[in-house]
Formats: C-alpha cells, sequence, structure tokens
C-alpha cells in the first residue's frame, strides 16, 4: 500500500534480550517449574545445557552420509545463482539483495529495468553487509529498508546482530553509497524493537525504548514501544516531541506519514491487542480518530480508505459481512459520510487474500478453495462505481502474488506464480496491456514428472470439512509403508497455500516420501470465520483439524503411524507440541521449531504479551484453565509412549523465547522420553542467520526424518 512505512519486528528492547523475566540459581530448582533457570538465555549454566544437547543431536544425526548429502544439496539451492533475484523499484533502480556463498550476509545491490529482463543482468553494489560486518565487528542481517519519498535518494536501514527482531536503525545516502553519520546530522538509533519512519527530509516518526527517562515507560507488557514521537534533525533522540501515546498494555502504538504526492498525511496506529486497533489522523497537532470496529483494519491511498472487517459491520439498516473489503472517499469519510462500496463479500470457501493499489486501479486477491485468483478492480465515477475484471493469462491452480511495481508512478505490477511442483516465476505486466510477461523462472531444482498433486479434504471431530493438499509419485502404493510428512500451522489467520520448495523436493520428495499441508482452523485460508473457529477456548479445533488429516492419511493407507511425521513452527510449534502429547498414537516423529510450548507463562515471555488476543490470558483464572489444557509443557507425562521429538530454536529468537524449547527438551528428557534438541546461537525467529546455518538446520531435520520414519 502507499503507507510507506517501515515497522521493524517488535518484541522486547535488546538490553532485555539477555534477561529473562525470572531468573533462577539452576542449583535451587522451583518446585513449580524445576526447569525455569533454562529462561536465562545468556546464563552459562543454560548455555552449557545448549552446547550439551547440541552435542548429542549433532552425534546422533550429522555423521552419516545422509545428512552430509542433504546439507551439501540444500546449500547447494540456497546459494544458486538461478534463483530469482527479487526487486524493489525505487526511482530509477529496482533494488536487491543478494546472499549467496561468497556474500552470506549479502550485497544490497542496484540495476536497471533493461538490465534486470536479461539473463545474466549487470548489478552496482550499494552496500556490501559481510564487508560492513568485518569491518565494524559486528554479525549484520539484513532487516530492510524505509526510503524518503518523492526524492529517493536517502533511506533507513534496519541492521540486526544476529538477525534478532531487534534493530540499529541508520540513514543511508543512496546516491553517495554510505551511511550518514551521527557526528553530520544523520538518524541514528540504537538497538531496539522500533518502528521509523519519514516525516520530511528533515523529520522522523520514531516509536522505540526511549528509556527510563519516559514518564510511565515507553514499551508495553509486550516489549513494543507505546510512545511516538516527532524527531527532527540534528537534535538528540532524548529531545524529540512526544505525539501519541498508549497504554501498557496494548500491543503497540506507531505513526507514519502517507508520502503520496498530493496526498501527504500524518497517521498514527494503536494496537490494543493482535485483532483490535484504531487508525487516526494527525493534524495540526491534534488527532482524529478514523471510525471504524476496533476488529476491522483501515487503509488509506491517495482518495480512499479502505476498510476490511474481521466482524460482521452494522451502519443503520445495512449489514457488511465479516471478511469483506469495504471503499469509501476518505475526505468524505473523514467528515460523517458513510457511502460505502463493498468490493469484496466472502462466499462459503473464499477469502480476502490481499489488495494493493497500482496508480489507478486495485489489484484484488482472492483466496477461492485456497487457490489465487486476481481481479483489477477500476473505479468509474457515477452509478457504476468499481469495475471488476479478472486478470488474464493466470493458471487456475496455484499460489498468485500479486504487488504494484510502482503504485505512485503507473500501473505496472508484478506477479509471482507457483505450486508444488512448479518452479517459481516472477512476470511483470501493466494493467488493461494484456497478460503479463514472465521475467525470470526457477530452474526445477527437483525432477517433478511423476508428482501428482491432489487437493483432498478430512473430516473433523465436530464435522468440518477441512481441505488439505497432498503431493506423491505418481505409482504410489496405499501399502501404508510410505514415509510421510505432514506440515501445519493453524493460527494468527494465516494461509498455507501451495507454493515450490526445492527443499521439500530434494530431500523429501525426490527420495520417494510423501508430503501433506493442513489447512487447519486458525489459519485464514477461509476468513475471519476459519481463524476465530480456533482462538482461545476453541485452541482444540485447531488440533482436532490436524488429527483428522493424519487420520485421513492412515484410513487411505497411504502411510501409518509408524511412518508419519510431522513439522511445524512458531504457533506451529505449539502445533507440534499438542500434537505429540494429546494424539501420540498417530505419529512416529515431530519436528518442532522454534515453538510456544509453556502456555502459562508465555505472555511473562518476550513478545508473548501480544499474543493474549490469540490464546488467552494465564492471570485470569478461567483462561489459565484451558489454556493449562493446551499447553504441552504441562501436559507431557512420564508413563505415555511418545513420538521422537527433534526441537529447534536459536539463542537470538527475540520474539519466541528459546526457553519454551529448552524446558519442553529438559523436561521430556528427564521423564525419558526420545528427544534431539539443537539450538543455533544465531537466526532470531527465523532459526538462521545465513544460508550455511539455515543448510545445517534443514538437513538436520531431514536427517532427523529419514532416519525415524522408513
Amino acid at each position: 500500500m502507499a503507507m510507506h512505512l517501515c515497522v521493524c519486528t517488535f518484541v522486547l528492547a535488546a538490553a532485555t534480550l539477555c534477561q529473562s523475566p525470572t531468573m533462577q540459581d539452576p542449583t535451587k530448582p522451583s518446585s513449580d517449574d524445576p526447569f525455569l533457570w533454562l529462561e536465562d538465555v545468556q546464563g552459562e549454566a543454560a548455555l552449557d545445557w545448549v552446547r550439551a544437547r547440541n552435542a548429542d543431536s549433532q552425534r546422533a544425526l550429522t555423521g552419516s552420509d545422509t545428512f552430509r548429502e542433504l546439507q551439501a544439496r540444500i546449500l547447494s539451492i540456497l546459494d544458486s545463482t538461478a534463483r530469482i533475484p527479487y526487486v524493489q523499484k525505487r526511482g530509477a533502480h529496482y533494488y536487491n539483495l543478494w546472499q549467496d556463498a561468497q556474500n552470506p550476509r549479502g550485497l544490497w545491490r542496484r540495476t536497471s529495468l533493461d538490465e534486470y529482463r536479461k539473463d545474466a543482468p549487470q548489478w552496482e553494489t550499494v552496500l556490501d553487509l559481510d564487508a560492513l560486518g568485518r569491518q565494524e565487528g559486528e554479525n549484520w542481517v539484513w532487516k530492510g529498508s524505509q526510503w524518503l519519498l518523492p526524492d529517493r535518494t536517502r533511506c533507513l536501514l534496519s541492521l540486526s546482530r544476529g538477525g534478532a527482531d531487534a534493530v540499529v536503525v541508520r540513514e543511508f545516502d543512496v546516491v553517495e553509497k554510505r551511511f550518514v553519520d551521527a557526528d553530520e546530522g544523520g538518524f541514528v538509533l540504537p538497538e531496539s524493537k522500533c518502528s521509523v519512519g519519514w516525516r520530511d527530509r528533515d523529520t522522523l516518526f520514531v516509536a522505540t525504548d526511549f528509556g527510563p527517562e519516559q514518564p510511565g515507560g515507553s514499551m508495553t507488557t509486550s516489549g513494543y514501544p507505546r510512545v511516538v514521537k516527532l524527531w527532527r534533525r540534528g537534535t538528540p533522540l532524548a529531545k524529540a516531541t512526544t505525539v501519541a501515546e498508549g497504554v501498557a498494555d496494548d500491543v503497540f502504538v506507531y505513526g507514519y506519514r502517507d508520502q503520496t504526492e498530493g496526498f501527504e498525511r500524518d497517521f498514527v496506529h494503536r494496537a490494543m491487542t493482535f485483532y483490535t486497533n484504531r487508525l487516526s489522523l494527525l493534524k495540526d497537532g491534534a488527532l482524529v480518530p478514523i471510525d471504524k470496529p476496533d476488529s476491522a483494519n483501515a487503509s488509506v491511498f491517495r482518495e480512499w480508505i479502505l476498510i476490511e472487517l474481521r466482524d460482521d459491520w452494522t451502519l443503520g439498516e445495512q449489514t457488511y459481512t465479516a471478511g469483506s473489503l469495504l471503499a469509501a472517499r476518505f475526505d468524505d469519510y473523514l467528515a460523517g459520510g458513510r457511502s460505502l462500496d463493498v468490493l469484496f463479500e466472502p462466499e462459503e470457501r473464499t477469502s480476502l487474500a490481499g489488495f494493493e493499489f497500482t496508480r489507478n486501479h486495485l489489484l484484488l486477491n482472492v483466496l477461492d478453495n485456497v487457490k489465487n485468483r486476481i481481479y483489477v478492480l477500476t473505479h468509474a465515477d457515477g452509478e457504476l462505481g468499481w469495475k471488476r475484471e479478472e486478470l488474464p493469462g493466470l493458471p487456475q491452480f496455484g499460489t498468485i502474488g500479486a504487488s504494484a511495481v510502482d503504485e505512485e508512478q503507473g500501473d505496472d505490477y508484478w506477479l509471482t506464480i507457483t505450486d508444488y511442483t512448479t518452479p517459481t516465476s516472477l512476470w511483470l505486466g501493466t494493467i488493461g496491456a494484456g497478460p503479463a510477461t514472465k521475467l525470470k523462472s526457477l530452474p526445477a531444482f527437483f525432477d517433478a514428472t511423476d508428482l501428482v498433486v491432489e487437493q483432498k479434504h478430512a473430516r473433523s471431530k465436530d464435522g468440518t470439512l477441512v481441505p488439505y493438499f497432498l503431493v506423491h509419485q505418481q505409482n504410489i502404493e496405499a501399502n501404508g509403508t510410505n514415509p510421510t510428512l505432514l506440515y501445519g500451522y493453524g493460527g494468527f489467520e494465516i494461509s498455507l497455500t501451495p507454493a515450490y520448495s526445492a527443499t521439500v523436493g530434494s530431500c523429501w520428495l525426490s527420495k520417494g516420501g510423501v508430503y501433506a499441508v493442513a489447512n487447519i482452523r486458525g489459519g485464514g485460508e477461509f476468513g475471519p470465520r476459519w481463524h476465530q473457529a480456533a482462538l482461545k477456548q476453541h485452541r482444540n479445533k485447531a488440533y482436532e483439524d490436524f488429527a483428522a488429516v493424519a487420520e485421513d492419511l492412515i484410513a487411505q493407507r497411504i502411510t501409518s503411524p509408524r511412518h508419519l511425521g510431522i513439522q511445524g513452527g512458531s504457533n506451529g510449534g505449539l502445533l507440534m507440541g499438542n500434537m505429540t502429547v494429546m494424539y501420540p498414537d498417530l505419529f512416529r516423529a515431530v519436528v518442532c521449531q522454534v515453538p510456544l510450548l509453556d502456555m502459562l507463562r508465555y505472555h511473562k515471555l518476550l513478545a508473548g504479551a501480544s499474543w493474549m488476543g490469540e490464546y488467552g490470558d494465564p492471570e485470569q483464572p478461567v483462561e489459565a484453565e484451558w489454556l493449562r489444557r493446551y499447553s504441552p509443557y504441562h501436559n507431557v507425562q512420564k508413563d505415555a509412549h511418545y513420538p521422537t521429538v527433534l526441537f529447534t530454536t536459536s539463542t537470538r529468537d527475540d520474539r519466541v523465547h528459546p526457553g519454551h524449547a529448552r524446558k519442553m527438551m529438559a523436561r521430556m528428557q528427564e521423564q525419558g522420553h526420545d528427544v534431539l534438541y539443537y539450538e543455533n546461537i544465531e537466526g532470531g525467529h527465523g532459526g538462521a542467520a545465513d544460508n550455511k546455518q539455515l543448510a545445517f538446520l534443514s538437513a538436520l531435520a531431514y536427517a532427523f526424518l529419514w532416519k525415524t520414519l522408513p
């Protein structure tokens, strides 16, 4: 959208990364939680424990030819020069961050469109992150750029130490290709979880940790900024002027300017929970609230305001359905007018996957039974309203992403097209000029000639039909012995759609494995109702759905519990933990990555408090009761027989605390269960900071699966 906003992913400020909310002497175990000391992220006792577990896993998994072959194959894919160099247009240049064996942290580089169209474009290096890290003695990881518009000569670069969400923000001159240091008036923001954006060349909106001098504190209980300030060039950050504040129990607050020429406006966004927010126009120093349901998202582009509904909304005699997208003229709406156009209204198996403006049109991305459809909406004055046409020349199956090349300059758009067996391709088109043209494509990293993709449905415990995708060799025998990997997530409105994974293809499918992806409730596949069906006390619906898919695979004799493995990360790691303790007889192997597992303390660990809208509040007795039921850490039993589990996490994950995985591993190991553990020192919530680390972690998981399932 046109809100040129760079919101650094929020978690706790870097100053707290090496601290636990409650430290414990490991020699004095707590009767309530004997492994609480493992929450001390950088404590020597905890790190010694991590090193010992890592060594165990390396001995068990990395000594085989299988591991070495998998690691080499994955690294060759990640470092391949045949990958698509995705770009961001800024002015006349197209910018790309490129990582490979010679540039593990990346080259930030640029080219022209004419060059980019070529098979082997010539690139101009703007910033070498590896060289910068060596020069400054830092392990910098790229976290994005925030551009000053419309002149496009300056940007703010976000750099993370080791891949954490906490970043250092530094002003960069893209003409001279150098940082603008603080001593020459440049903007430099200390390491923190932050939101920062240009208001004009000499002023920034900043929401960050302003330190103990800020009255009432500057961070929420979720560890995100709650205070927005204007910071003027040449003045210390401590002198920045407050323009808006949230409260401590909010998730976060940030400010930004819509820099669209002729429509410049300032806004403050306050998120009370993960799913409720308020948007205000900042005008003449005062906040003007924009009237909408708290559960709805609002965005502004040029003369339009768009409102995306999570719940039904009744205005007068008109009720707008949850999941709908509405549009109105911004100035009329702000003045009290409520003439709303319905741009999208969901049906039983459709949902809004996204939308983005070009200069004169709106690209509408619709998920239809977990397959994307792209429509072009064009406003016509008078009674015609918005005209809607499907974008021509697109496949009927797969995942399609559509975005504007430069929403202020024209109607060019990018398309990415992918599915499980077709290499991802990048296309460039212009609305109204016929089908888009393919610019780039991945090579076929694995032989998909004999692979079949099916969409199937399992019936969950309450009768709900749950879709899932199944990828397998054409001549598969239904004998119950096929090694099968089932992947899931089921949370935060996130949809799992078909995508080409060279790693899955090369390391699993090509070796005879079966791959399945479950579209369980909690995700966004069918809009708000699908997500909300598994919120809070209804979390069991996601777990019942996943179990139903597993049972369907077994009933069809695609596989059997002896040969069925499962994988998921983050909220998907919580899913893995609950499947382990709730349905142990369905699976043989579990890959549980960067997980939440202690659901009675998750709100006290890093960004956990921000997810109470998803899971519930452990401080409330009624909510703590259901959270205990869905807390794997509190439900693992010594006398149970569980599948073999591999836990992976990162010391530098400052979003989901590594203590979750550490404590679960320690408890299961103490009880004598078959478990392995590996914690990468770098990587943040993604688990890895560069391709080499990612190849190691991925190979570890596949070596574990191939050792356990056949």
